[in-house]
């Protein structure tokens, strides 16, 4: 049994293995069958997919070969656009070309026909030059024989005569520009007072319009301005002045520009303090007295000067015009006692030039009354003194002395030449008038030294406090034309190298005098 099984172990054994050879030879058949579908489809697949893949690329190549040639024909369009329109410039460029080119044959023409008419007129100018030559020669020669001079004597006499028209035509022209500026001068001259008066009002009017008073103490400054400023207002509208009540301790300051309704608000204001009952009632009151006050004084003060120079037949209306002199100054120097000077000094000229000595002090003390008038009415000083003094029945030699005596009309007697001196003697006498001896007298050496400094030149006079100058000059070496260009030049160096309030008049006088004796 063993035995048998031994064998048929030894017999199952190779059955087995040539059972798993030929199960493993059935499985490779199958797995070589199912590798030759999978390979047959793979094929395809592939095959498919590059067919695809062929088309899909035969496709981008046609529609990029449609693109580029689209691209292509619109560059070849737009090139021949291009070329079309080069092709217009280039005709236009070439019909322009042939309209120049028959332009410039046109104008070479017409130069050759102008050069030949230039020639013929350049021959017929050098003929006529050659027969002016000959002329000019035979005249020069006639000119010789009549006038007898030398060909270098003519030439200087030219040159003189050349000279002296030169000299004419540029004076001449100097004096054009010298009255054209004056005449534009005024605007300006106007706008520069302006500006100085919008710099200096200020200063120079708070000294001349101004005054105070004295309060015992502040507590009255409250009873000046009353309950709601009753007493203040009707201060103001009494006497025409302006109140001013600051922090200022111990005074009330006084504002106008009337300097004798100044002076009665003064003197009222000055009660009311004393007094100390201040109310509207009083406050009239007051003002009533001092203007009655003021009044007097005035009248009484033109009747004292009067009476003092001897003068007893003076209207009236004159007499208070002197006395309301009394309240002005000018330039810190008291009018009335600048018109008592002038009188004074009218009388002792007059006296020395055998003249009326009592009409030249009349003058003298009537030739600024103007001033007590200038505040009220329009116009200068002097013209308002003449009007009045003609009105109250003064002589036309008074009249003429007051409206003359700053040169505003021409003197008409000697009186006003009287007035024109004394005045100016009055005015600059140093210290009359805020100016110094050293300065006033250095001024007027500078005047002179510049006028005297020019050729031709006598002397030079500084004259009526340094506002004028008067220079002599030799009447051989000066022409009247160059006397008037020296008073331009010498004007201007003033100008240039002096400082000076107001204006210099430089009046040049050149004069020819011829003397003999008879034996």
């Amino acid at each position: 049994m063993i035995a048998v099984i031994d064998n048929l172990l030894w017999l199952a054994v190779p059955g087995a293995a040539l059972g798993g050879y030929l199960v493993r030879v059935f499985v490779d058949r199958l797995a070589e069958r199912g590798a030759l579908q999978t390979k047959e489809r793979i094929l395809r697949e592939a095959r498919h997919d590059a067919e695809q893949m062929r088309k899909e690329m035969e496709l981008k190549a046609q529609q990029k070969i449609i693109q580029r040639r689209e691209e292509f024909e619109k560059e070849v369009r737009e090139t021949r656009k291009e070329l079309r329109q080069t092709e217009r410039r280039l005709d236009k460029r070439e019909d322009s070309l042939d309209e120049k080119e028959r332009l410039l044959n046109k104008k070479e023409k017409l130069l050759e026909t102008n050069e030949k008419t230039v020639a013929e007129k350049r021959r017929e100018l050098t003929e006529r030059d050659e027969q002016l030559e000959r002329l000019e020669e035979q005249k020069l020669q006639e000119l010789h024989r009549i006038s007898g001079l030398t060909h270098e004597e003519a030439k200087r006499r030219l040159a003189e005569q050349l000279r002296q028209e030169v000299e004419d035509e540029c004076t001449e022209m100097i004096n054009r520009r010298i009255a054209r500026a004056r005449r534009t001068a005024q605007q300006e001259a106007c706008r520069v007072v302006i500006d100085s008066i919008e710099r200096c009002a200020a200063e120079t009017t708070s000294e001349a319009t101004v005054c105070t008073v004295e309060l015992p103490s502040d507590d009255l400054k409250g009873r000046i301005i009353g309950r709601e400023g009753r007493n203040i207002r009707c201060f103001e509208k009494t006497t025409g002045v302006d109140v001013i009540v600051d922090d200022t301790p111990g005074v009330v300051v006084l504002s106008c520009f009337d300097s004798v309704r100044r002076e009665g608000a003064r003197l009222a204001m000055e009660r009311l303090v004393a007094d100390g009952r201040i109310h509207p009632g009083r406050i009239e009151e007051v003002i009533e007295q001092a203007n009655s006050d003021v009044e007097r004084t005035v009248k009484e003060t033109g009747e004292e000067v009067c009476y003092e120079l001897n003068f007893s037949n003076i209207p009236d209306p004159l007499k208070k015009l002197l006395g309301r002199l009394k309240f002005r100054t000018s330039f810190g120097q008291n009018v009335l006692a600048h018109s008592t000077q002038v009188c004074e000094l009218a009388g002792l000229m007059a006296a020395e030039l055998n003249l009326d000595v009592q009409l030249a002090r009349r003058c003298g003390l009537l030739h600024d009354i103007g001033k007590a008038m200038d505040q009220r009415h329009e116009g200068s000083h002097a013209a308002l003194g003449a009007e009045e003094a003609r009105r109250r029945g003064e002589s036309d030699v008074v009249v003429n002395a007051i409206a003359a005596h700053h040169e505003d009309v021409d003197p008409e007697s000697p009186y006003a030449g009287l007035m024109i001196a004394a005045d100016t003697i009055s005015a600059s006498r140093p210290g009359a008038r805020r100016e110094t001896l050293e300065r006033y007298v250095k001024r007027l050496e500078r005047l002179e030294n510049l006028a005297t400094q020019h050729s031709g030149v006598k002397t030079a006079y500084a004259i009526q406090a340094g506002r004028e100058v008067r220079v002599l000059v030799n009447s051989d070496r000066v022409r009247d034309e160059s006397a008037a260009r020296m008073s331009h030049q010498i004007a201007k160096e003033i100008e240039e190298e002096l400082e000076y309030p107001g204006e210099i008049v430089v009046t040049v006088i050149r004069e020819s005098r011829y003397q003999d004796v008879a034996h």
